[in-house]
Formats: C-alpha cells, structure tokens, sequence
C-alpha cells in the first residue's frame, strides 16, 4: 500500500494538509495520531511543528527533531481505509 508523500502543508493546531504520489490529498491531525510525548514532544514547539517536511527518500514527513510518521498509516487515515497488515478498520473523522 506504501504511497509516498510529496507536499506537506502544516495547517492551524496540529493539522497538516498532504498530497500523494497518486493524487490522493486529505488533512490529517498529527495530536490526534501520536502523543506529544517522547520523540514527538518537540512538535509541541510550533515552530518544530511548522518546520515539517517530506523526506524524499523515505517518502514521508519528518521534522529536525526527528520524528517522522509511516506514511500508509497517513494514506489510510485520509482515505478511511483500513491498514492491510493490521487488518483494523480506519478511524475517519
């Protein structure tokens, strides 16, 4: 299912707008995917925050501190679709 990000938005709060390889855009809320705890305590920071980007490589998004996020995790949140290796139905809002 692995399809890269290639724009990265931040939006308000701990939103961020992405677009994929395959056209596919959506709006995800990073508070509400992780806690701001551990490596993602800096993301706090809205300068942290802000700073994201897409990692060409990885085919995600990152930010200085470190932390970055899967990207199918990303892809099935907005698409509402379930991961495949998990077998979980996606939380969509």
């Amino acid at each position: 299912m692995l399809k890269d990000i290639v724009d990265v938005q931040p939006l308000d709060g701990y939103r961020l707008k992405l677009r994929f390889e395959d056209g596919v855009e959506g709006v995800v809320d990073v508070a509400q995917l992780v806690p701001l705890t551990g490596v993602f305590a800096a993301l706090r920071d809205r300068n942290e925050f802000v700073a994201v980007r897409v990692h060409p490589e990885l085919g995600t998004i990152c930010w200085p501190s470190g932390a970055d996020l899967d990207p199918d995790v990303l892809y099935s949140r907005v698409t509402c679709t379930a991961l495949p290796s998990l077998g979980a139905t996606a939380r969509c809002e």
